[in-house]
Formats: structure tokens, C-alpha cells, sequence
């Protein structure tokens, strides 16, 4: 028990109250490329991509093949291109992912109208692995756990497409996976949409040119969002989704400043005197029924502690046992 709670207090606090304005640490997001100039006939940078995701004269790098690796920040000897801690990666457009030193990057995403209209309060989702390496399946997942919480807006995962309303699709779009990810579209009701979710989906990543994939299914089906990554952060799929069905997350004060339970939207908070006459009243009804609130040390004896199962009747008769092993009362 005693390491059990030295692990959590390791952890600290895991649950992130406001997901807008949280910002991972250690991320290797969002690329930026610098003004200055490169050495003439430089491609270090080309050379070590191993997803052809950058371009030059000028540079340009898209989200959409990037892997983040890193390792083109690592070989440009002039400091052209770095990496932030920006996880806000997504877009509506899939031309809007190729970043450069004239558009540092995407824009937001765009509301989705149609999408708001239908699915702002619930919205299911079904992911599919279309032979990825279960990269981005684990980030998918852990959209679900304590951290995240992606459920507290209506935002759920289902496990049979005929309850979803969007496919979240990752993996490179293997030919083995080409009639499963058909039978797993047509089972879905319309309205639906299509979310790509990291590299490989949106462009094939480092396995583009592989004779292995069958991509045709995006080109029939236009994906209305595409998070970049490899895989991509949790936070970053959760600002676009909000984004796109135009959820805004109202600014909680940090953990510090909570002295007091906060009210839930649209219900005041109840004054002081009214939660002192509603705990007077409670213990009055527990003394009456001869129980304990059980909030503060037991230092009955036994026999007490027996008699706290006593009910009184109303009318003043004998009182019945209703303790562990008791005949309940006719």
C-alpha cells in the first residue's frame, strides 16, 4: 500500500481540466522554418527524411508526411528548421498542412456547420487500423483514460461502425485491410464522415511508395479532418475535433486556486448557511435512526457499534435488528 501511494504521488495530478490550454511537455511538435538562408546546393535536410516530407528552394515541409523525428533539425548546419512544443497540428485542408517560412503553420480548423448541427452533444466514433503499427492506436485510446476524458463532451469510441458517425482511419491503407475498411464504411449510417489520424493515414508516411497499399478509399471518400503525426498527440486530436464541431471549453482556474467545489454550469453554487442547515438536518435524521455518518474515528465499543443497526419503529414499539446476520423486520 505504502509504494501504491508513492506512485501516486509520483503521478500528481492526472486529470487535465482544461484540455484547451494544456500543453504537453517534452512534445516534439509543430516544425518552424527560420529565415535565414541555406549554403548554396545544401539537401542535408532532403537527404535525411525518411518520408520525403521536405521540399527546397524554398523550404517547405508538410505536416502530412512528417514524421517529427527530428532528424532534419538535427542535420541543417545553419539552423533553417526547429521544432516546437505545438501540438495544434490539425486542418480541414489538406493543403493547409505544408508549412514554410511564409506560413509557419495550419490554420485553425474550420467549424463544420453541418457537423456542429448533428453532432456538437454526441458524437461516436469507429476506429480502424488500416495496417499501421499500433502507434496511433494507443494515443486513440488513451483519449478514454483519466487524463483526457474525451467522453466528458459527448465524444465516444464504439465498437461496431453501425453506431458510429465518423471513421477515424490510421495506418498506411494495406491491401489486406482494403475489404474491412469498405465493410466497415458501409455499415455505418449516413450522415458520416472520415477523420484521418496520423502520417501513414494521410499520406502512406515512410511506406508511400510501398505496392502493398490500396488508398483508393480516400480518394472516394474526402476526409472533412486530418491530425498529423506518428503518431499524434492526444492533445492535438482533441483541439480539432472540438474545433470542427465548435466546442469551447470554458478556461478553468489552475489546481492551486481551487478552494471550493466548482458549481457545474447553469446552477449556482448553494450558500453557506443552506449546506449548514442541510448537514444539521442530516445528522439529526442519523441520530434518530440511531446510525453514525461514519466521517470521523470510531470510538464505540462494540456493543455500540451493534446498536447503530437498530431501527426504531415510529410508533415507538420494539426496535428490530437490522445488523449483519438480523431477521429483517415484517
Amino acid at each position: 500500500m505504502l509504494d501504491a501511494l508513492k506512485v501516486r504521488l509520483s503521478q500528481g495530478r492526472q486529470y487535465i481540466p482544461d484540455l484547451r490550454s494544456a500543453q504537453p511537455k517534452g512534445f516534439r511538435g509543430l516544425p518552424v522554418v527560420l529565415g535565414q538562408p541555406c549554403e548554396a546546393s545544401c539537401r542535408a535536410c532532403l537527404e535525411v527524411c525518411p518520408a520525403a516530407a521536405i521540399e527546397v528552394d524554398p523550404i517547405r515541409l508538410d505536416l502530412g508526411r512528417c514524421l517529427l523525428c527530428g532528424d532534419c533539425a538535427t542535420a541543417c548546419e545553419v539552423g533553417k528548421l526547429e521544432f516546437t512544443a505545438e501540438h495544434r497540428l490539425a486542418s480541414h485542408d489538406r493543403d493547409a498542412l505544408v508549412v514554410s517560412a511564409a506560413r509557419p503553420g495550419p490554420p485553425a480548423v474550420a467549424v463544420a456547420e453541418a457537423l456542429r448541427a448533428r453532432f456538437k452533444r454526441s458524437l461516436k466514433l469507429r476506429s480502424v487500423s488500416a495496417g499501421g503499427c499500433n502507434g496511433c492506436e494507443l494515443e486513440l485510446n488513451a483519449l478514454g483514460n483519466v487524463n483526457f476524458d474525451l467522453g466528458r463532451y459527448g465524444i465516444e469510441f464504439v465498437a461496431s461502425p453501425r453506431h458510429a458517425d465518423g471513421l477515424v482511419l490510421s495506418g498506411p491503407l494495406t491491401r489486406n485491410m482494403e475489404e474491412a475498411l469498405e465493410l466497415a464504411w458501409a455499415a455505418m449510417p449516413e450522415p458520416r464522415f472520415v477523420i484521418a489520424f496520423g502520417a501513414c493515414a494521410i499520406s502512406g508516411g515512410p511506406y508511400q511508395d510501398s505496392a502493398a497499399l490500396a488508398r483508393g478509399f480516400l480518394g472516394r471518400n474526402r476526409p472533412a479532418l486530418y491530425v498529423p503525426g506518428c503518431p499524434p498527440h492526444p492533445l492535438t486530436f482533441v483541439n480539432a475535433i472540438l474545433d470542427l464541431l465548435g466546442i469551447d471549453l470554458p478556461r478553468s482556474p489552475p489546481p492551486s486556486q481551487w478552494t471550493d467545489p466548482v458549481p457545474l454550469p447553469g446552477h449556482r453554487g448553494f450558500p453557506p448557511e443552506t449546506i449548514q442547515a442541510r448537514r444539521e438536518t442530516a445528522e439529526k435524521l442519523l441520530a434518530l435512526l440511531g446510525g453514525d455518518g461514519g466521517l470521523g474515528p470510531d470510538h464505540r465499543t462494540p456493543e455500540q457499534r451493534r446498536a447503530a443497526f437498530i431501527v426504531r419503529r415510529p410508533e415507538g414499539g420494539e426496535r428490530q435488528e437490522r445488523g449483519l446476520g438480523a431477521k429483517a423486520a415484517p
